[in-house]
């Protein structure tokens, strides 16, 4: 059984990630599910919901778990582990005593809350002496009424998380307010600066990614580049030579692992080892959310029977967060680069199947499942076997990132 999830990171002020959102399939819900308490919930975290583990899914990371109402009368949370988690606490649930009792009890046994979407209603003040994280939608809620609100949040003394945070300006503005925890898609769209050169370190970056997106394998065009960046030999031989990807054999040269692993996962070492130090002056959460759509893509074009080489799918979900990490428009990068075709049509929004392959991947950062079961029915992919190439990029790409950066 797979685990049916999404996850959001939540960073702090330094934009390294905090914590992740966890978000669960439950129909339209988008959270955790009521559970019926005559159930074991330990089967539960086994055999559905949980079946890959946190640590697997967060990398190790704190994660926010919203719960319904029944789900904490029962005391469901307290299953996981306190150490790990942070128990949300839904806006929409119905308050009272009982329910007030109830999440005293469970923060008693060491078990940190949050409030989601705090709208300041008066249902939520007993709340306020016990809970941990409050939660402030920054769009539904303007900024003068979350300014007033900010000396009672500081006199109980909890953490601020800013959601849905839209933009860099939103982030810095939210920061200097005092809040300690932002989540959004704030990072993952790029804020252009016009007429900025690319040095020339990224432009040999661009130019492996370049090779690495062509139809054949051209080896003078890759040791030329790599000539002018030694560090790049390196990291490429260490990555190759990591136990994830090689357990027998030294590999001692670009040449031996092109026979070893074939040109195709060359390729794909190369754009990886070339977006990695992109990335450099970026959030480290913007590479791995990057590697996540690049296995994804990868998974689900193979299941479409698209070529493999170049590596289509795998290009394509790594190269979608180009602009953010660069901050140029994605059609003015790829105009610097002769990517294929292919890949430059699906980056640039023209319709495909790897363009339907990214704009899933996207889809799934933000828990819509309604948009799995489209690309379900229209690939006739099993819905059951797209949530499980996610849960397989995610672990994939924890795996993968400490051997792509310096």
């Amino acid at each position: 059984m797979f685990a049916y999830v999404a996850r959001q990171p939540i960073f702090d002020v330094n934009l390294d990630v905090y914590a992740y959102e966890l978000l669960f399939r439950d129909g339209d819900k988008n959270c955790f599910p009521d559970i019926n308490p005559d159930e074991a919930t330990s089967k539960i975290l086994t055999s559905t919901h949980l079946s890959v583990g946190l640590d697997e899914i967060t990398g190790g990371k704190i994660a926010f778990i919203n719960f319904h109402r029944e789900s904490l009368m029962y005391r469901f949370p307290t299953s996981l582990d306190a150490s790990k988690v942070v128990i949300e606490i839904l806006e929409g649930v119905e308050v009272d005593e009982a329910l007030i009792k109830a999440c005293k009890h469970i923060r008693g046994l060491g078990y940190p809350l949050a409030l989601d979407d705090f709208d300041a209603d008066e249902k939520w003040r007993p709340f306020l002496p016990f809970v941990n994280v409050v939660k402030f939608d920054v769009q539904e809620m303007s900024e003068a009424r979350i300014r007033a609100l900010l000396p009672e949040m500081k006199a109980h003394k909890v953490k601020l998380v800013a959601e849905k945070v839209e933009t860099y300006e939103e982030f810095e503005r939210f920061r200097d307010l005092g809040f300690d925890y932002f989540q959004g898609y704030f990072l993952a769209k790029p804020e252009i600066v016009r007429h900025k050169d690319v040095r020339v370190s990224k432009l040999t970056m661009l130019e492996l990614m370049s090779v690495s997106s062509g139809r054949s394998f051209d080896f003078d065009k890759v040791n030329s580049a790599i000539e002018r960046d030694v560090s790049l030999t390196y990291l490429l031989l260490r990555f190759i030579n990591t136990p994830l990807h090689n357990k027998r054999y030294q590999i001692k040269s670009l040449k031996h692992a092109l026979t070893y692993l074939g040109e195709v996962e060359v390729k794909k070492f190369i754009s990886l080892v070339a977006l990695a130090n992109l990335n450099d002056r970026n959030p480290s959460e913007l590479l791995q959310l990057a590697l996540v759509r690049a296995k994804f893509c990868e998974l689900l074009s193979i299941t479409l029977h698209e070529q493999e080489n170049p590596p289509t799918g795998f290009l394509t979900g790594l190269l979608s967060l180009l602009d953010a990490m660069m901050h140029q428009p994605m059609t003015e990068l790829l105009a610097k680069v002769p990517i294929d075709e292919s890949v430059k049509d699906a980056l640039c929004g023209k319709s495909g199947k790897l363009r339907d392959c990214l704009v899933l991947a996207k889809q799934m950062e933000i828990a819509r499942w309604g948009a799995v079961r489209g690309f379900s029915e229209k690939h006739n992919v099993k819905q059951q076997l797209i949530h499980g190439f996610y849960n397989e990029a995610m672990k994939w790409a924890k795996a993968i990132e400490g051997g792509i950066q310096q």
